[in-house]
């Protein structure tokens, strides 16, 4: 149903996750993040919005990215429906896969990143878009987008492209969150609106908001 991207930027320490499946309210629903401790991509055939906050609860609290999945997922009687991955600031990733999701379910990871996915229509997607965050060129929240493109033009979700999110976090800069809940081309709307946060005017607001370094910026 779904595939996300957690990762990050090795130059400027920002984290960044991209999601995007052939349902509404991608970004709503699994994309979870704070620039202190890390990110959470909650998922599946039935997806718990409460996991990916409480992984992140524990990313917070000091776990690794393998003891919050374990913990969020340890108690849910329903978590074979269900597929969890986290990317804490420090230590590798981690991820759950529940038997009852639809094929292909899996992950790939790297010290920094992590793609999963679920009823996707084949490994390619995920290791495609893995692939593009590595070798596109661009800034982070470029290669971002180019590896969802990556993902979609290796098959996606089985129903389709709909909805897709994208989420910037860093200690020195305002977040950027930016989600298209319902479009034929999401992924193309998604670059349309980071295109937007780019302009002039925009960008130099943005500049001026609190950080969670500078947080009584004026």
């Amino acid at each position: 149903m779904t595939f996300s991207l957690l990762a990050i930027d090795e130059q400027t320490g920002a984290l960044g996750a991209a999601a995007a499946t052939g349902n509404l309210c991608v970004g709503a629903w699994v994309l979870r993040g704070d620039a202190r401790f890390g990110l959470t991509a909650s998922q599946g055939r039935m997806p718990s919005t409460l996991w990916g906050e409480d992984a992140l609860g524990l990313l917070a609290r000091g776990a690794g990215a393998e003891e919050a999945v374990a913990q969020t997922v340890s108690g849910d009687a329903g978590r074979s429906a269900r597929q969890l991955a986290a990317l804490a600031r420090s230590g590798p990733p981690a991820a759950f896969h529940g038997e009852d999701n639809l094929p292909f379910t899996g992950h790939v990871a790297g010290q920094t990143w992590i793609v999963t996915g679920n009823w996707l229509k084949a490994r390619d997607v995920i290791e495609h878009a893995a692939e593009a965050l590595s070798s596109v060129q661009g800034d982070f929240a470029e290669r971002l987008i180019a590896a969802l493109r990556a993902g979609i033009a290796a098959g996606s979700d089985r129903r389709g492209t709909l909805s897709a999110a994208l989420m910037i976090l860093a200690e020195d800069a305002a977040p950027l969150d930016l989600r298209v809940d319902f479009d034929e081309a999401p992924v193309d709307r998604l670059a349309a609106l980071l295109e937007k946060t780019r302009a002039p005017d925009y960008r130099d607001w943005m500049a001026g908001l609190p950080t969670r370094r500078e947080p009584e910026k004026a």
